[in-house]
Formats: structure tokens, sequence, C-alpha cells
């Protein structure tokens, strides 16, 4: 088997800069959680098809375990670690908590961030909106109604009722 060359990278996290030693084939998700330690990515099938890894790139929700890192060299990179300011919550971050649209918290991070782009997108999503945009996040525990409902508070919707 051949060795991959490594090379030093630099990417930009949560308004850091990190300079790491890649390989071609590092996926986002493992520069993020093994190389620069944010857990908060979670890695879940590493197929692309549940959404547990998703981060922002250039305000974009990007599944990191599709994500070369190499990839996402000179672009702004967020992690649910970078949502929060000051230690102040996201809007998102507690509408999810008041809301109770979150049990062990594996599918969070990603459900959070993917929230985030849809509402950078479009301020007033309707219901359907949500539901199509976060198909493909996938949730074990709570059901989804809950978590659209969060959305929906966030962005500001009278009581959030989906």
């Amino acid at each position: 088997m051949k060795q991959q060359m490594k090379q030093a990278i630099e990417l930009h996290i949560n308004g850091d800069t990190h300079e790491v030693l890649v390989t071609p084939s590092d996926t986002l998700l493992e520069v993020l959680r093994d190389k620069i330690g944010l857990m908060g990515t979670k890695r879940g099938c590493d197929l692309g098809t549940c959404g547990a890894c998703t981060v922002l790139v250039e305000g974009e929700a990007r599944l990191s375990c599709l994500t070369l890192s190499v990839d996402a060299v000179g672009k702004k990179i967020t992690t649910i670690e970078g949502l929060s300011e000051g230690g102040q919550l996201h809007p998102l971050q507690s509408a999810f908590v008041e809301n109770g649209a979150l049990q062990c918290g594996f599918c969070t991070p990603g459900m959070i961030l993917t929230a985030k782009a849809i509402l950078d997108e479009e301020a007033h999503p309707t219901e359907e909106v949500i539901k199509k945009k976060m198909a493909g996040n996938l949730c074990r525990c709570t059901g989804y109604k809950k978590i659209v409902e969060a959305v929906m508070i966030a962005a500001g919707q009278p009581g959030g009722k989906a």
C-alpha cells in the first residue's frame, strides 16, 4: 500500500486559523475531530446520509464526512462550537433547549447548523421549507415535530407551532 504524502494546510474555523498536516484524502470531519479536537461535529454514518457531521462552509451547510479538508482551505468554517458568542447560546441553540428539540444530543449540532443555513437564506421559512431542507438530518430520539418547532421559534414565528 502506497503511503500518501502529507501537506500543511490552513483552515479558518470559528474565527481562528489552524495549521494542520493532512493527507489529500483526509476529510474535514477527520481533521476537525482528530487533529483540531472539535468534538461537537459528530461522526455518524461516514456516507453522507445522516447529517450528524454537518458544518457551515462559507455559510452553506456541508457534510464534513464528504468534504475533503483540502477543499476547505481559504473558506470560513463554522462548527457548533463557533455558533455561540461570548458565552451566550445562539438563538437556535436556545430554541432547541427550551423546546425540548433534543434528547441524546448526537444529531443536534448538525440539525442546528443546517437550521442556521436555512434561516440565513430565508428569515421566515414555512414549516414545509424547514422539513424539506432538513430532510438529510436524521434523529433517532425525538421525532421531528419539536425540531421543526424550535427552528420556527428561532425564526420568530409566533408560538413556533408546526
